[in-house]
């Protein structure tokens, strides 16, 4: 069931990739809310402070925690676990892997003085309860228990009950023990036969992300679901006891922007947070006004999702969601900055920002062909409309057979970087949009310091990258073909910068980052050649 779900989710993407208006300088807040990779968002806000969870899946660190104090301008603050698990697939082992698995989307409250994230994950068959008292410090608890619960949402009932409901199309409800260590025994029930119902009889994607919200002593329930030749869709179900009867409706159908919940301000404003599908750079959240009428939330103005929000302006991702390093350390701050992830567990004794001061040091431990299968890629999100991220590498230390760079991560990838083999380093360009890597370029190079860069055009969704060396950190060249970057559904995640190190050969080599800048805007020069 989730691969047909995710070969409907593959289908619709690009139909609903259309262009966005852009900020003008002086105005106030502008949909999307953050142009980066921000899915499956859940949202609370305690007093005067939001904070906001996703999903990175395969990534580690995992689920991120996010905070805001206008719903515009966001930071990492933290994540609810380093690690997810030690098994093979989140450990790049054995010719495994967790694209697209991982943990998916979570569900975020506050209750008698205690944060809770919930997620849950087909790799390991189970779901996730992490709890803390201090959400942007830590420490985290966890507890887990079987099955894995599929887009479940987590409530704490008025009546000292706590439920989770999870499923697609049949929703289900159980009710948790105590001390939230798993199910009771007996609980389980179906809550809605065809949550799916009110979006017509077409079914493509079954109604599932549940978010479940208590307003004015009524549950109300919000789902997505896709029809067929449409677009994502919000469904909203209400009832005046938690168990139902139900009674749902069309809440949203625009742009394709669905899937979240609700939020209110202290000044009594409400919105709907839901993301939308936005090409390759990822999906990309949105707020969307609710008005209350007859008990039910009214998402949108005149049911459309608008442009401009009643709401501060954005500030820009930088240095918030991601952001530059100089991979310096002064004393007491962390050695990786929260805008940072793995692709998939690290291999910590593999890497270091000590050893040579200033720089990362990416050493390579196993031997192997894949970049997909690369330990300890070091990743931060693309962001939209246009993004570009460089860095200058030491390659004096790369043995025969390594290869070590600069990535823009997706099943359909591109490299920058220096490859070492037959006792000479070039500077090669991989481009592998047909599925496979494909050598475009390869450039001799002489000396032992060498700049990179990506620059990804994700301007109304034109979804194009260019790869650039300098010899001198001045002058850039291109280098190889464009990448022509697609959302795939494997990945099932947006573009990521990565810097990158694996061997081939034999492992033991090395190489030194100086640095990782990145930029919202991109040369004139790769706008003009996306555009032809």
């Amino acid at each position: 069931m989730l691969m047909i779900r995710s070969l409907i989710r593959h289908v619709v993407l690009t139909a609903v990739c259309l262009s966005l208006s852009l900020p003008s300088p002086g105005q106030g807040a502008e949909n999307p809310i953050v142009f980066a990779d921000v899915p499956d968002m859940a949202m609370i806000r305690v007093g005067g402070t939001y904070y906001m969870s996703s999903t990175t899946m395969h990534m580690s660190p995992g689920l991120p925690i996010m905070k805001s104090k206008d719903l515009v301008n966001w930071e990492l603050v933290n994540y609810a676990y380093d690690t997810l698990a030690d098994v093979d697939a989140l450990n790049l082992a054995n010719g495994e892997s967790a694209y697209g698995k991982g943990s998916w989307a979570s569900s975020l409250r506050f209750h008698n003085g205690t944060y809770y994230v919930t997620t849950f994950a087909q790799t390991t068959g189970k779901t996730y309860i992490y709890s803390t008292k201090d959400i942007e410090n830590g420490p985290w608890e966890v507890t887990s228990f079987e099955p894995s619960l599929h887009d479940h949402t987590l409530f704490f009932d008025d009546d000292g009950r706590t439920y989770m409901i999870w499923g697609g199309g049949q929703l289900k409800m159980v009710e948790l023990k105590e001390d939230l260590s798993g199910i009771k025994p007996g609980t389980e029930r179906v809550l809605i036969e065809n949550a799916t119902a009110p979006a017509g009889p077409n079914v493509g994607l079954p109604a599932e992300g549940s978010q479940l919200f208590k307003v004015n002593g009524k549950y109300h329930l919000f789902n997505i679901a896709w029809p067929k030749g449409g677009m994502r869709t919000v469904i909203v179900h209400r009832a005046e006891k938690i168990t139902g009867p139900y009674e749902g409706k069309v809440a949203l159908q625009d742009k394709g922007v669905a899937q979240g919940g609700l939020i209110d301000t202290p000044y009594g404003d409400w919105y709907a947070y839901l993301f939308r599908d936005y090409g390759a750079v990822g999906r990309i959240p949105y707020l969307v006004p609710v008005k209350w009428e007859d008990g039910w939330p009214v998402l949108g103005v005149d049911g459309k999702v608008p442009a401009h929000l009643d709401l501060p302006a954005s500030g820009g991702l930088i240095p918030g969601i991601v952001a530059s390093d100089e991979f310096t350390r002064k004393k007491g701050e962390p050695v990786l900055p929260l805008v940072w992830q793995w692709n998939h567990n690290p291999v910590h004794g593999l890497w270091s920002v000590t050893q040579r001061k200033g720089y990362l040091r990416l050493k390579t431990g196993r031997v192997g062909n894949d970049f997909l299968q690369a330990r300890n890629t070091l990743t931060q999100r693309t962001i939209g409309p246009e993004s570009a991220g460089s860095t200058a590498i030491d390659v004096s230390n790369m043995k025969e057979g390594d290869f070590a760079g600069l990535a823009l991560l997706q099943q359909q990838y591109g490299l920058v970087g220096v490859k070492y083999e037959h006792g000479t380093k070039s500077i090669v360009m991989l481009n592998a949009e047909s599925g496979s890597p494909v050598l475009a370029e390869s450039v001799p190079l002489k000396q032992n310091k060498v700049y990179l860069k990506a620059e990804g055009d994700f301007n109304d969704c034109r979804d194009v990258a260019t790869f650039y060396y300098s010899l001198d950190g001045k002058t850039w060249k291109k280098i190889g073909s464009q990448l022509k970057m697609a959302y795939t559904i494997p990945h099932f995640m947006g573009y990521r910068f990565g810097l990158f190190n694996y061997a081939t050969k034999a492992p033991g080599g090395y190489v030194d980052f100086d640095y990782f800048h990145i930029n919202d805007q991109i040369s004139n020069k790769s706008k003009a050649q996306a555009a032809e």
